[in-house]
């Protein structure tokens, strides 16, 4: 018996147990029998579509239809000239954002911001706080808040909160040193 021969009758097996049948003597399960569980019925659902679709393909996925691995990032000096500044301070995430759009390429890894922010607690400008409620945040020490970090008052959805700011010198000293982010995060 071929591997595609094991896995159709694999596929047959589970889209009989799927739906409540003994794939031994093609006779109903008790109503009782774990088989006619819901959430074990939808899990052999599911199984028996992933195994339909490997049998479509003809088996096992080869190596050239797996995802290819991303390159690290990298953003040439001409490119990080392009950084789009906000006048007014935005957080961490929106400077990831706008450092990631920089980059041409879908198969380079995208740059995150915490990779940004566990440089800034390396270096000084960051501190890991611990809230009132119990929770651990980062906020600027006082090297990070002469360099432009700041913390703001917001409120959404859920109610007030703390955001972390950073304004245009701030912004200009992360794409700067983006070679030593890089550096702490591949390590």
């Amino acid at each position: 018996m071929t591997e595609l021969e094991k896995m159709e009758r694999a596929k047959m097996y589970i889209d009989k147990l799927a739906n409540g049948i003994n794939p031994i003597d093609d006779t109903m399960a008790p109503e009782g029998d774990i088989v006619n569980n819901v959430r074990l019925s939808r899990c052999f659902f599911y199984v028996a579509d992933v195994l339909r679709q490997v049998i479509e393909k003809g088996g096992i996925q080869s190596a050239a239809s797996k995802k290819p691995k991303k390159a690290p990032f990298e953003i040439p000096p001409e490119k990080r000239e392009q950084f789009a500044r906000s006048e007014r301070p935005i957080p961490i995430s929106e400077i990831a954002r706008r450092i990631n759009v920089l980059v041409e390429s879908e198969e380079m890894k995208k740059l995150s911001y915490s990779a940004i922010l566990n440089w800034l607690v390396a270096i000084g400008m960051m501190e890991l706080v611990t809230l009132p409620d119990g929770k651990c945040t980062r906020r600027p020490t006082g090297l990070g808040r002469e360099n432009g970090i700041s913390v703001e008052e917001r409120v959404g959805s859920s109610g007030p909160y703390q955001a972390v700011v950073y304004d245009q010198n701030a912004q200009q000293f992360i794409v700067d040193n983006l070679d030593a982010i890089l550096a702490l995060e591949n390590g």
